[in-house]
């Protein structure tokens, strides 16, 4: 694994522009950026990267099989009370799962290092999916990159033909998210798109305007019935909203199901350690109420249940803590991970997100930074395979 500084292409924001990626600069700051990319042997690709994934991955599922039938797990997961049984039917009806992205440490000399796992929302999905495999395309058509490169990316190919395993009969499915939040609205876009392609009918719904009708059944905007909804929005917000209460009885099938809520989480984290301590793949952690936690020391990541983009974690390392960003996620339960600070190439710090589809391993994107916690800020790097 190396980071090769590349010239960027002269036309890439119109590129980017023309195929309604947007958000490639946030705040004026540069995000998509292919002033360098990261090139992988295959050997690190498949046992690095894509083999633990697949191994996490059903590490998990078992998780959530324990977790259903445990009202000690659900309370140490903080799912609300009054929603366990609708989290725990979602499993046992087998509702079916999009993606999910696992974000590792991974250098290309020792074994990746779970982080943490993004269950539930799809951030960075459409660049690692069709930006970064365009500018493949380009930099081998340019002699750039040789012939033979590859890319770890069947994220779009899989995406459509999951879409079509969850619904065979095709049909009309309802896409929501703020429609006002370019990145959310865009990205929905392309889950849109990819729904189209494997042959459905997707209708895109504001996730103000969804409504209830007398029956208790979920409606749009224009009083259709939503039977089956993708919904941009977090689990851990949407089992405690005005959306809550109805979900047991609306008949809906909700993209990711809610069983992802006990993935999008990261009281899963100490759960995993207890259950697979020592795995190469995990970091020892902790829920911080288990006196367990003060094996770790005085150097450890001290992480809310809930947080995204890096808001409210806590660096310490021999006692002294970092700067904190505060996203408002501060409240509630916490775990302590092993602390593990991400490789380091060129003077910034990298971390891979290896995405699953379905069951599957379905590619990797980068996120670069100077500091040790990826934000929203992050940069997001293209990568290749060499030959």
């Amino acid at each position: 694994m190396q980071r090769i500084k590349l010239s960027p292409r002269p036309d890439w924001q119109a590129k980017a522009e023309a195929v309604g990626f947007t958000w490639h600069h946030d705040s004026g700051q540069i995000y998509w950026d292919e002033a360098a990319a990261y090139e992988f042997s295959l050997a690190e690709i498949e046992d690095g990267i894509e083999a633990p994934t697949a191994e996490l991955h059903a590490m998990c599922l078992d998780l959530v099989d324990e977790a259903v039938k445990s009202e000690r797990l659900m309370t140490q997961l903080d799912i609300p009370e009054a929603m366990r049984d609708y989290v725990a039917e979602s499993w046992k009806r087998n509702d079916p799962s999009l993606y999910g992205r696992f974000d590792f440490a991974y250098d290309g000399t020792g074994p990746a290092k779970l982080y943490e796992y993004n269950a539930d929302t799809p951030t960075s999905v459409y660049e690692t999916a069709v930006f970064q495999w365009l500018w493949l395309e380009d930099q081998i058509a340019a002699g750039v990159l040789p012939q033979g490169a590859d890319q770890f990316n069947s994220l779009h190919e899989k995406l459509v033909e999951r879409f079509g395993a969850i619904f065979p009969e095709g049909g009309f499915v309802h896409f929501s998210s703020d429609p006002d939040f370019v990145e959310d609205r865009q990205t929905v876009r392309f889950l849109e798109d990819c729904a189209k392609q494997a042959g459905l009918e997707p209708q895109f719904v504001a996730i103000g305007d969804i409504g209830l009708n007398a029956d208790g059944r979920f409606v749009d905007h224009e009083n259709f019935l939503i039977g089956a909804m993708f919904k941009l929005y977090p689990w851990e917000q949407m089992l405690r909203d005005d959306y809550a209460k109805p979900l047991p009885d609306a008949e809906v099938t909700v993209l990711e199901p809610a069983w992802k809520s006990i993935l999008s989480n990261k009281g899963m984290l100490p759960l995993l350690w207890e259950r697979h301590a020592g795995h190469p793949n995990l970091l020892e952690t902790y829920f911080e109420s288990d006196p367990a936690h003060t094996t770790l020391g005085t150097s450890y990541v001290r992480k809310p249940l809930f947080s995204r983009e890096g808001a409210n974690v806590e660096l310490v390392k021999d006692g002294r803590k970092s700067s904190v960003l505060d996203g408002g996620y501060g409240d509630g339960a916490w775990i302590r991970q092993a602390l593990h600070a991400p490789p380091k190439f060129d003077n910034r710090y990298v971390i891979v997100g290896s995405w699953v589809v379905g069951n599957e391993p379905a590619g990797i994107g980068l996120r670069e930074d100077r500091g040790r916690i990826t934000r929203n800020t992050s940069r997001f790097l293209p990568h290749y395979i060499r030959d």
